[in-house]
């Protein structure tokens, strides 16, 4: 059942992706492009998330458990520290330069893209990194 849920859930996640435009690579490219063309489309998408996602968690926090756990993994690490900097940076530039972040280059799979496909093949190999480095630091 969970898994059918989570089957569920990512296709309508995907399926809103499409619908707005994010897994075009160049509306968030035109969003980031402050200096140039400007498409402001992706701040309307983000803004109608959050008008949903905020209301939505609060709600969510009352309760002791989520529907499908035993119960939350929040995160419980609340400093900034050198990690998350970089991991931001590397975050960011990629965003910038593919146009892709993971849950719109997921989606963008479908398209069968090579350059689709190059980016998730080196989404994966820089996390599979980033775990292999986590490993060697602790």
């Amino acid at each position: 059942m969970k898994a059918l849920l989570a089957l569920l859930a990512g296709t309508i996640f995907g399926f809103g992706l499409s619908l707005s435009g994010m897994t075009d690579p160049q509306k968030v490219i035109g969003f980031l492009d402050l200096s140039g063309r400007w498409q402001p489309t992706l701040g309307f998408v983000m803004g109608g998330a959050l008008l949903i996602t905020f209301p939505a968690f609060a709600l969510i926090r009352r309760r002791r458990a989520p529907v499908l756990d035993a119960k939350f993994y929040l995160p419980t690490q609340r400093h900034i520290d050198r990690r998350l900097l970089i991991g931001a940076a590397l975050f960011g530039i990629g965003w910038g330069v593919a146009g892709f972040c993971p849950g719109p280059a997921i989606a963008s799979l479908a398209s069968g893209s090579p350059i689709v496909i190059a980016f998730v093949a080196a989404m994966i190999g820089g996390m599979l990194l980033a775990n292999l480095f986590q490993k060697k630091a602790a």
